[in-house]
């Protein structure tokens, strides 16, 4: 059977288990249980997931690099769940990712074993550097992707806040100080890979199509996005902006960097069917 397969079940048992273990939690009162299942699950579907992803993308010689839609899909859905486990640090945050993020991931591994796209590029001739400039690339798509999740929840916070809700699993929910707090840290350092991205991108966009820079909606909307994320991060530091307008300028900058990359890939593969 297809190692998506098997991974994408277990994402889905996982998201099965957490939320159940969430309402226990719920009626219980409590923040965490003493022995958490899905969290051990979670953990089992990641490694599994790295060690598909490993194997589709940059095969078994490693001098080649599968960029196909999917299987960028599945990479960067790869990158999300474990930068939103790793830096997050809590077993409520955990517990979130289990119950939302496991879903999405175990559809992307779908994708991959129902849609395996095949855009082979061979870096053997840039000693490894186009590689680097690859990983750094999905590494930014995916901190961007957990900072826009966490964006969501402190606008959801904020709403339950104002109003004086009582919602389901409140209990269970982060401080909402913290969520925003790590926030900005994501966008601060998915900022820096993203600078990195594009001055890379200029110097591989040479290497392998000898043209110095190629103008194309791609580019345009990452360089806006760019601006965009820019702009923010000044506005928070020096004008010290947050709550509803920093997550307004998340969300429109993440849906510039949708348009640039997930997609551009899309139309070109899927709908244009083209490599």
């Amino acid at each position: 059977m297809d190692i998506n397969f098997i991974t994408a079940a277990l994402y889905a048992v996982t998201a099965g288990l957490a939320w159940r273990e969430a309402r226990m939690l719920t009626q219980a009162g409590a923040v965490r249980p003493a022995s958490s299942w899905s969290t051990r699950l979670l953990f089992a579907a990641i490694a599994l997931h790295a060690a598909g992803i490993w194997w589709a993308v940059f095969g078994a010689d490693g001098t080649a690099v599968n960029l196909g839609f999917s299987h960028a899909v599945s990479l960067i859905a790869f990158l999300t769940i474990l930068s939103y486990v790793a830096l997050g640090r809590d077993a409520r945050l955990t517990r979130l990712a289990a119950i939302y993020l496991a879903p999405s991931a175990a559809a992307a591994c779908l994708l991959v074993a129902l849609m395996p796209g095949q855009r082979v590029v061979d870096y053997g001739k840039l000693d490894g550097f186009f590689a680097a400039h690859v990983i750094v690339a999905l590494l930014a798509y995916a901190l961007f992707t957990v900072a826009t999740l966490h964006a969501l929840l402190t606008m959801f916070l904020q709403k339950q806040l104002q109003v004086g809700a009582v919602v389901e699993a409140s209990s269970d929910m982060p401080p909402l100080l913290k969520v925003e707090r790590l926030m900005f840290q994501l966008l601060a350092a998915a900022f820096v890979l993203l600078t990195i991205t594009l001055m890379t991108g200029v110097l591989f966009s040479e290497a392998l199509f000898n043209k110095p820079f190629q103008i194309n909606h791609k580019t345009v909307f990452a360089v806006m996005s760019w601006f965009v994320f820019g702009g923010l991060m000044a506005g928070h530091w020096i004008a010290g902006w947050r709550g509803k307008l920093a997550v307004r300028w998340v969300l429109i900058g993440f849906g510039m960097l949708l348009l640039s990359y997930v997609g551009s890939k899309f139309v070109l593969e899927v709908i244009l069917q083209r490599v």
